[in-house]
């Protein structure tokens, strides 16, 4: 026998208030004194025990940094969206040319990317700001040719296959030190480093 709509609410959005917890490294007690919501109250929540209020709900999606409806996926459609390679978001300057492989939705923590270099070309500068938020992390991994990363003036060289997570809140580059173009994949995960 199903259970009730109400309950099937209730358990969905307890799971995802722990997925989302657990993802940010956040225990009870952390999420407690972030929201003021009781950890018991949290821990009935996260078992699908009780549907919180509208207010307490609230306050937990903003002790996740999302809004209540990213966290009660109201401002979402379906959970499964492709993005065809022809459609796909696409930026070229300067000898660099990068595509976003994710779809822009809402509460979206991490963005997928495809760089190219021309040999000679990098994808910033020293006087760049960061170009990613407070806590993010990303990582790299070299497709085709040789990639380097450059951050506070020390050089990482990557070759085919090779791979490297930073803090990219950082000021940071990718070059291409080859003769022919390389390519590489990048994920951005953002703001879930803990300061």
């Amino acid at each position: 026998m199903k259970a009730p709509p109400g309950e099937r609410v209730a358990a969905a959005l307890g799971r995802r208030v722990r997925a989302l917890r657990e993802a940010r490294g956040l225990s009870l007690r952390d999420l407690t004194r972030a929201t003021g919501v009781s950890a018991p109250m949290l821990s009935q929540v996260e078992r699908g025990e009780t549907s919180p209020t509208l207010s307490v709900a609230e306050r937990i999606a903003a002790g996740l940094d999302l809004t209540l409806s990213q966290l009660l996926r109201l401002d979402e459609g379906c959970h499964v969206v492709v993005v065809r390679r022809s459609d796909r978001r696409s930026v070229r300057r300067d000898g660099h040319r990068f595509e976003e492989v994710t779809p822009p939705l809402p509460g979206q923590r991490a963005a997928v990317s495809l760089h190219s270099l021309k040999p000679g070309a990098r994808t910033g500068g020293p006087a760049d700001p960061p170009s990613h938020e407070p806590g993010s992390r990303e990582t790299a991994m070299a497709d085709t040719g040789r990639v380097a990363l450059v951050i506070d003036g020390e050089r990482w060289e990557l070759a085919e296959g090779d791979s490297v997570t930073f803090d990219a809140d950082l000021p940071h580059w990718f070059e291409n030190p080859g003769r022919t173009e390389a390519t590489f994949l990048a994920v951005v995960t953002a703001g879930l480093r803990q300061a």
